[in-house]
């Protein structure tokens, strides 16, 4: 069966709020992809708006509070009820940047959101979710102490990110979780088999962050691209050697795929994202105008299902080099508590 153009708003699982078909990542602009333009940035937030787009995705450890100062100077002058803000919390890091591990205890997550909000400028967070698992703090904990935050007003959703599949049961027993936030993207489609299927049972959507890959699926990379200090990607697995190699003629099969449908490599890939289905809400790690209206531009690429076989074809499931993170920053999904 053909499947049709994606609507312009999707739902957040049964319990969360109504968003834009595509939201807008807002990490790359503070943190971990190399220096980025404060002006281009902002300017990039406004026109993201003035397209239609409402969810607006960010945490308080991307540059130590930097992503969340400039969303507010972003939204200086906008109406607030215009857009959604979605914050993951818990990473602790050092004044040097270095990663310190998660905390994501009662009293921490109420204190890093009393920080959220001042930095925001904002009495309350649309959605508010734990980054990662905390291993010393039993979920049910965590999310009971967002449940205290909703009844005060100050959240109006609870998602989760990066977690599996007994831990998404274990949290919504406590409360309705309105999302996932996890990756999921042509060459990352681990969350098929067990967490898709089980946050569907659940009624929780799924916000789909590294559909372009980290941008190896963009179109744009090629093997001898220089990188920052400062950017992750230099130590990712997927970027190293014969793995990237690999990668970019994946990318290669895709470009045939996506020229055929007079449509750049990532808009077929994001249009894929999207039509998983429509508890399914892409996240696009745009830092610059012109990677956002190529973005925006996947909402009209209509994908029949021989497109789908043919991208299928291209780039099968598992068929990827070298895992998404380094071993040490991989997540680990379910706790033991």
């Amino acid at each position: 069966m053909a499947t049709t153009s994606r609507p312009t708003q999707r739902t957040l699982g049964t319990s969360g709020p109504v968003t834009s078909a595509l939201g807008l990542g807002c990490m790359g602009m503070s943190d971990l992809y190399g220096p980025a333009d404060e002006a281009e940035s902002i300017a990039t937030i406004h026109a993201a708006i003035d397209a239609g787009v409402t969810l607006l995705d960010t945490g308080d450890f991307y540059g130590m509070g930097h992503n969340e100062l400039l969303i507010h100077e972003a939204l200086r002058g906008r109406a607030r009820e215009n857009v959604q803000i979605s914050v993951k919390f818990g990473a602790q890091r050092g004044p040097d940047g270095q990663w310190l591990g998660y905390n994501a205890s009662p009293a921490a997550t109420k204190t890093a959101l009393a920080y959220t909000l001042r930095r925001l400028r904002t009495d309350h967070i649309d959605v508010y979710r734990p980054a990662r698992l905390d291993p010393n703090v039993p979920v049910e904990e965590t999310v009971g102490a967002i449940a205290d935050l909703v009844k005060a007003g100050y959240v109006r959703h609870i998602g989760l990110s990066e977690v599996g599949a007994d831990t998404l049961r274990r949290a919504a027993a406590v409360h309705p979780i309105s999302d996932l936030q996890i990756e999921y993207s042509l060459i990352s489609r681990s969350i098929e088999d067990t967490i898709l299927p089980t946050a569907r049972e659940l009624g929780i959507g799924v916000t789909a962050y590294g559909v372009l890959s980290r941008g190896l699926l963009s179109g744009h990379w090629d093997q001898g691209r220089a990188l920052a200090g400062t950017d992750f990607r230099g130590h990712s697995p997927r970027f190293q050697g014969d793995n990237l190699a690999h990668n970019l003629a994946l990318v290669e099969a895709l470009r045939a795929v996506a020229s055929a449908k007079e449509a750049s490599v990532a808009q077929v890939a994001i249009a894929w994202v999207a039509s998983r289905g429509e508890d399914v809400v892409p996240l696009v790690g745009a830092r610059r105008r012109d990677r956002l209206t190529e973005a925006l531009g996947a909402l009209d690429v209509t994908l029949t299902a021989a497109d789908l076989a043919a991208i299928e074809a291209a780039v099968p499931a598992g068929s990827a080099a070298g895992d998404r993170y380094a071993a040490a920053q991989m997540a680990h999904l379910d706790s033991e508590h």
